[in-house]
């Protein structure tokens, strides 16, 4: 089994999503499988591909749509694949909307991307343990 956390990004701004990839491939254990700037890409991707991803990272501001869409279609996810937000806007508002979509967490860009490796390191030690001991 590929040890590396199977990640899914939708993020509109190229420099965002690269830096973003760059240090989570390094700092944890992901491996991006792919990304989307629009909803309806990601929306499409998502479906296509439902058992080929255990992480998604969704921004809500994109060139096309809002992540709240994205979110919107995560609903019927397996219980082992998680979903988090990662915006500019995670006020106590947006975060209450993230949580009625059953998001697992929301993380500001501005001060919160310790808080996302930490809980990319989690999640890649949790679904990687030997299934007995979950």
């Amino acid at each position: 089994m590929d040890p590396r956390l199977k990640t899914y990004i939708v993020e509109d701004n190229v420099t965002i999503r690269e830096n973003l990839v760059g240090t989570l491939e390094e700092l944890t254990c992901i491996s991006a499988i792919g990304f989307a700037e629009t909803e309806v890409e990601a929306v499409r991707w998502l479906a296509e591909n439902h058992d080929q991803w255990e992480l998604a990272i969704v921004d809500l501001f994109l060139k096309q749509g809002s992540g709240l869409g994205v979110l919107q279609a995560c609903a019927s996810r397996r219980p082992d694949q998680k979903v988090v937000v990662l915006s500019n806007y995670a006020t106590p508002d947006i975060r209450k909307r993230c949580a009625q979509f059953g998001v697992d967490a929301v993380f500001d860009k501005s001060n919160e991307i310790d808080a996302l490796i930490d809980f990319c390191i989690g999640q890649s030690s949790t679904l990687r343990q030997p299934s007995s001991s979950r």
